[in-house]
């Protein structure tokens, strides 16, 4: 393996649908029959492929599939993808906390897996016995668990706790404990689960440094999965992407962040909306477009240095008074962010005809992420002629002025403010 210190071959994982546990006797045996016969499991030629929003047909699904990928010594592995595509099942499968249906895994060194809040921490156990439990479960000696235990403390920031059971931590608290007792008993590889969606801003920018540290000075090895794309492009050197229980990419970080950014919002919505209905209430949408203004093409996805406009196309069919149409920017998760109502620029009569309004949005506003567009239109105390609708979606992605930051940083806006020495 050279300086290869994870391997997998044609890794798979077959769940039976609906049970818990093996399934049948009889399903047991006549597997057992097969493998000591040196045949393949009768019930893995019936799996399904995991695609989550099908109805299933077969009793049995295949969580991963033929997967295959090498990790170097000191390496940053990326592993990103949607809910459900098998980046748990596969840092388990890792983790040895399950073991594969098919393939194989070779890896070199001791492992430390933070996989979710609390991860191989014992509720009942205070601070301090959990850190002397988890060091002694990697085969680590009393006295070397004491050398870094004030260590441990200190990024955990719960010395005030550290002989309280943890069951009383709230989970944030649970996650820097459950980290810093993974990155401090110096592992060869460290394996990370989502630890920044639940961590605060300091936990977050800290334990990034820590895996960069962990990495690039000490050689250790890091596999990370998040959803957060910022950390990701920050932290990581290479990445692979899932979907469906198959590596679908493969490649340099930036160039897989890239790749999955833009099949988020490939199928959800292209650049122009075609509307075309009938008029209701005195108004017909027409259609709405996504513009560039820096390229000066539509498009649905936009570097944050650049302007965008958003054109809404519509015909007034009756005169209507007190007029206005309400530009609404949601975040992917449906918070409204900002809104802006058109009757600060408009006559407050509309008449009769076809008209096109254009919502311009400065440059450097937005941070990295997927941005929902909703328009809704009305004479205010008089009567609702168009309910709120999402007619949109976008990306954005942050450029930062230097490699030495994350390209999302916490919150939804990153303005380019100016900052006076």
């Amino acid at each position: 393996m050279s300086n290869t210190v994870i391997k997998v071959e044609n890794l798979s994982k077959l769940y039976r649908l609906g049970e818990v546990g093996t399934g049948t006797v009889s399903h047991d045996l006549n597997r057992w029959l097969a493998k000591i016969r040196g045949k393949e499991d009768p019930f893995a030629l019936v799996g399904q492929v995991n695609d989550r929003t099908q109805k299933s047909e077969s009793d049995y699904v295949w969580s991963l599939k033929d997967i295959n990928f090498e990790v170097k010594q000191g390496d940053v592995l990326g592993i990103i993808g949607k809910n459900g595509a098998g980046k748990s099942t596969l840092l388990k499968l890792l983790s040895q906390i399950t073991s594969p249906t098919t393939g194989e895994i070779k890896i070199k060194g001791r492992i430390a897996a933070l996989l979710e809040v609390g991860t191989g921490m014992h509720p009942e156990m205070t601070a301090r016995e959990n850190i002397f439990l988890n060091g002694a479960i990697m085969g680590m000696r009393k006295h070397e668990i004491k050398t870094k235990f004030d260590e441990i403390i200190d990024f955990a920031g719960c010395a005030m706790y550290v002989d309280t059971p943890i069951k009383r931590f709230s989970s944030g608290m649970r996650v820097r404990l459950g980290f810093a007792v993974a990155a401090f008993l110096e592992p060869e590889i460290l394996i990370v689960d989502e630890v920044l969606a639940v961590g605060d801003a300091e936990f977050q920018s800290k334990a990034i440094g820590k895996m960069q540290d962990v990495s690039a000075k000490e050689g250790r090895t890091v596999l990370f999965v998040s959803h957060n794309m910022g950390a990701v492009r920050r932290l990581c050197k290479t990445g692979i992407i899932l979907s469906q229980g198959s590596v679908k990419h493969a490649g340099e970080i930036n160039e897989i962040v890239d790749l999955y950014i833009n099949e988020g919002t490939e199928n959800v919505s292209q650049h122009t909306n075609y509307l075309d209905r009938s008029a209701s209430n005195g108004m017909a949408p027409k259609c709405l477009y996504l513009f560039d203004r820096k390229r000066n093409q539509y498009s649905n996805s936009f570097n944050s240095e650049n302007e965008i406009e958003i054109q809404f196309a519509y015909e007034i069919t009756e005169p209507l008074r007190n007029f206005r149409i309400v530009l609404g920017i949601l975040s992917n998760d449906d918070q409204v962010l900002f809104s802006y109502s058109s009757h600060f620029i408009e006559p407050a009569i509309k008449d009769i005809g076809k008209y096109q309004i254009k919502f311009i949005i400065p440059e450097n506003i937005f941070n990295t992420g997927i941005y929902k567009v909703r328009l809704n239109a009305g004479q205010p105390g008089v009567k609702i002629i168009m309910e709120p609708e999402i007619l949109a979606m976008f990306s954005v992605e942050k450029i930062q002025n230097s490699s030495n930051y994350a390209s999302q940083m916490p919150g939804w806006f990153a303005p380019e403010l100016k900052v006076l020495y």
